[in-house]
């Protein structure tokens, strides 16, 4: 895998430009360039790269395959950089610099990434494998270049500013453009090669998603997946900033950015779950009165699954009752029920894992009215590679088939 550090923003973007312009002798003046370093420049980024991206022929340059998916990357990247200069200027109320995605370099902004990530110079520097005094200067001759502070001391830490952070997501997706085309031309030369990165809450990972990723880890036995399970709003802010690339879990209503689109895949309708053997499950019928004489535990405030278990009692005309702990872990609260006589709201798809175990039963259905939607979360601006495009045609017939209850070979959707 090429190595970031060793590019360099205009050498890329000398790349993309006689790309989209068909000449050197053009690309050189358009970037107020000698032709001789120009040409230089591009064999610079094709060695790092270790592809021909051009084709030089009498009548100018001629794009390879490398090229066309390479250039397509640099161009959204350095938009992105450009992006992030403007917003950190204009946030300062200063007039914006001319083309500053050719001032900025990939140096600085991997030194003010890198400084962001450790929270000082020294330990940035560690991870990096650079000197402390060249990750201070690129951070530094970042903040002189935009006129802006970036970096501020709070005791002994380095923290970002508010203009910083700004910048700091531009960079992020950036570097994120150029990674996936570094995974579209390790493609060419190996057939499945890349990665994605998939973000999940964890109530969404427990039937679909794991027969999803292993039969793409059939498929594609060299590609590269990585499961980053937490809070919505933790993996939303990361897909935000392309460290993951698709989100799956409970869509919102209303989505609470712009910038992200939501595809539905399926319904989910939450169920009522006790231990095996729990008292209600042998009594006659069900009364939903008596939810209210055994102890709860439900995730804390503001999390949808709380929100539904308030509903669920309110709509039955009862207050609901206050939950003896409060937890969103599902091994912790798995553990908790098989302990005694608690009760929990879960997703169908979770307890299904959990009755395939023989651990825990369903007491009741919550109701139709609590029913959601889970799908996938997406930056509107993300074009995936083609590795990432058949995972998700992957997901979405495995999620097809929960709801028309089909397998992919024809034979019924089983899960015990």
């Amino acid at each position: 895998m090429p190595s970031l550090r060793k590019l360099n923003l205009r050498h890329l973007d000398a790349v993309a430009t006689a790309a989209r312009l068909g000449s050197i002798s053009a690309a050189s003046h358009a970037m107020n360039l000698s032709q001789p370093a120009l040409t230089q420049a591009v064999a610079k980024v094709e060695t790092v790269l270790g592809h021909r991206l051009l084709d030089r022929q009498p009548g100018g340059v001629v794009v390879t395959e490398a090229g066309r998916l390479m250039t397509g990357r640099i161009e959204h990247a350095l938009a992105y950089v450009a992006q992030g200069g403007r917003s950190v200027r204009r946030g300062a109320r200063l007039p914006p610099l001319p083309n500053v995605e050719r001032r900025i370099t990939l140096g600085q902004l991997l030194a003010l990434m890198a400084v962001d990530h450790a929270g000082s110079f020294a330990l940035a520097a560690r991870h990096t494998g650079l000197s402390e005094p060249a990750v201070h200067r690129g951070a530094r001759d970042l903040e002189q270049l935009l006129e802006v502070p970036l970096l501020a001391r709070q005791g002994r830490t380095v923290q970002p500013t508010a203009a910083a952070i700004r910048l700091l997501r531009f960079a992020r997706l950036a570097h994120a453009e150029l990674e996936s085309g570094f995974d579209e031309l390790a493609a060419l030369h190996s057939e499945g090669a890349g990665r994605i990165t998939v973000g999940v809450m964890p109530l969404a990972r427990a039937i679909l998603l794991p027969q999803a990723l292993a039969r793409f880890a059939r498929l594609y036995p060299v590609a590269s997946v990585d499961v980053v399970e937490g809070p919505y709003i933790e993996v939303l802010s990361a897909l935000r900033e392309g460290g993951i690339d698709v989100v799956v879990g409970a869509m919102r209503d209303p989505l609470p950015v712009a910038d992200v689109v939501q595809e539905p895949l399926f319904d989910d309708d939450p169920v009522i779950v006790g231990r095996k053997g729990h008292p209600l499950l042998g009594e006659p019928g069900f009364v939903f009165q008596r939810l209210l004489d055994f102890p709860w535990v439900i995730a804390a405030p503001g999390a949808p699954v709380r929100r539904r278990w308030e509903q669920m009692f309110q709509e039955h005309g009862l207050e609901p009752p206050r939950p003896r702990i409060e937890c969103g872990s599902v091994m912790v609260v798995r553990g908790l029920m098989l302990e005694d006589d608690w009760l929990t709201l879960m997703s169908r798809d979770q307890f299904l894992l959990e009755d395939r175990a023989g651990l825990l039963s369903e007491i009741a259905g919550a109701g139709s009215s609590l029913r959601r939607q889970i799908g996938m979360t997406t930056r509107q601006d993300w074009r995936p590679t083609q590795l990432q495009r058949e995972f998700l045609s992957i997901f979405r017939s495995t999620c097809a088939e929960w709801t028309s209850g089909k397998a992919m070979d024809g034979q019924p959707f089983r899960y015990a």
